[in-house]
């Protein structure tokens, strides 16, 4: 396994079950990209750089709603020139609204957070303490694959940048307390199966 592709698994398995929100300091990590010409090579530049939680406001222009420790190494080693800044909007979250307007489609997002509750809902109900513990660990593997499904779609912007109403925060809140819940017996059901072999 490569280097990349190490710290590219360690960071999404932390953020799979870290849904609180950072807080924000006010300020936008802005990168300025050369693009590559080859468009494979562009569309794996976007696909990372929406990763790590950047948006993109043009074809050269990304932001993020906080630096990435990630992103610095990723421009090198694809071996894209970029310029990278630290800007505040000056009217503050108010004005930076637009700026999250532009970057994210936080619709699209907040609607599939309010699908994947709907989705996952009749998987994990029926599951209680009298199921058997496989029907646990199937309900529980469903939840985390489709949570984690989030990891490339949701920047991860900080509560302050966030409409009040945002569905991600329900959606969140749901899968916590569920995958709490099945862990036990998903735990016991893997740790039978390690026994058996």
């Amino acid at each position: 396994m490569t280097p990349k592709a190490s710290r590219r698994l360690d960071e999404a398995a932390s953020r799979i079950y870290r849904t609180a929100r950072a807080a924000w300091d006010g300020r936008f990590d802005l990168l300025i990209v050369v693009p590559p010409a080859d468009r494979r090579a562009r569309e794996r530049l976007a696909d990372d750089l929406t990763f790590l939680g950047y948006g993109r406001l043009g074809d050269e222009t990304w932001v993020g709603a906080r630096p990435s420790a990630e992103v610095d190494q990723l421009l090198i080693d694809a071996g894209i020139p970029a310029e990278r800044f630290s800007a505040s909007h000056h009217r503050g979250v108010p004005g930076s609204m637009a700026l999250v307007r532009s970057a994210w489609d936080l619709a699209a997002v907040g609607a599939a957070y309010t699908d994947f509750v709907e989705r996952m809902r009749p998987v994990v109900a029926p599951v209680n303490g009298r199921s058997p513990d496989d029907q646990a660990y199937a309900a529980r593997f469903v939840l985390v694959h489709e949570w984690r499904s989030f990891l490339f779609r949701d920047p991860q912007l900080p509560a302050a940048l966030l409409p009040d109403d945002w569905p991600g925060a329900t959606a969140a809140s749901f899968f916590d307390r569920h995958a709490a819940r099945l862990r036990p017996a998903a735990d016991r059901f893997v740790a039978t199966c390690l026994e058996e072999s």
